[in-house]
């Protein structure tokens, strides 16, 4: 008797995540799996990053062990919202993402944050159908992070480093973080953000328009990525 393994169970996760994948392109929604420890400000940086997304419509996908603490929060900001409670399990995959799906009017979102369970380990290894993968650190965690847990950065497609104002308070050595993150992932873009005073949400999100205009796959959204440029640039 054959008894299952890891990987045909990744293997099957990885198939319903192409199907999810393939509902986004349709809809024309571009998705963002966001990444971090419990507490290092995942929802907050959700709401800072959507507040400055002017004329791009977001959504969120909340994953959380129990409660909707979190998804009643982005609620409360006028943005569509769905939660998902895994009863334990530490991670979301891709079956759970799809059963949120038609909880969600994804004709009426551009750019799908998916929170993941607060976790610096298990979400690494699910694939959701995200285009994107955002790994959040925060400052109260320490400098070590990186060098703990490898495996989430380097499969980051940008890293952002948060809580920025209390590097002082905690003597975060960024440089340390910085240098961990780019031994596992050399190339990636990492932003160094605080969502209580502001420091680097404006280059953040400014990357985050660059990427979602050369990914743009519909005249809408393109049209949308352009007047928010256009807006931050403002008259010459």
């Amino acid at each position: 008797m054959k008894v299952p393994v890891v990987k045909e169970i990744l293997k099957a996760n990885d198939r319903v995540a192409d199907e999810n994948r393939s509902r986004f392109d349709a809809a024309g929604v571009r998705v963002v799996n966001v990444m971090a420890s419990p507490g290092a400000g995942k929802t907050s940086l959700i709401l800072a990053t959507a507040a400055r997304l002017r004329g791009l419509r977001p959504g969120v996908i909340e994953g959380d062990v129990a409660s909707s603490l979190d998804a009643e929060t982005i609620a409360a900001h006028d943005i569509p919202v769905v939660q998902i409670n895994t009863g334990g399990s530490c991670h979301l995959d891709a079956p759970m993402v799809q059963a949120a799906l038609p909880h969600l009017p994804l004709q009426e979102i551009d750019l799908l944050f998916i929170e993941n369970v607060g976790n610096l380990i298990c979400p690494a290894s699910y694939a959701l159908g995200a285009d994107l993968a955002l790994v959040i650190g925060s400052v109260p965690e320490g400098h070590d992070k990186p060098y703990k847990y490898p495996g989430i950065f380097a499969k980051a497609d940008v890293v952002l480093l948060n809580k920025a104002d209390l590097v002082d308070v905690f003597a975060f050595d960024a440089e340390y973080f910085a240098r961990g993150v780019r031994m596992v992932n050399p190339e990636v873009p990492i932003f160094i953000v605080s969502c209580r005073s502001g420091e680097g949400l404006e280059e953040w999100t400014a990357w985050l328009h660059q990427w979602l205009g050369a990914g743009a796959a519909d005249e809408a959204l393109a049209a949308a990525v352009a007047e928010t440029a256009a807006a931050e640039v403002g008259p010459e």
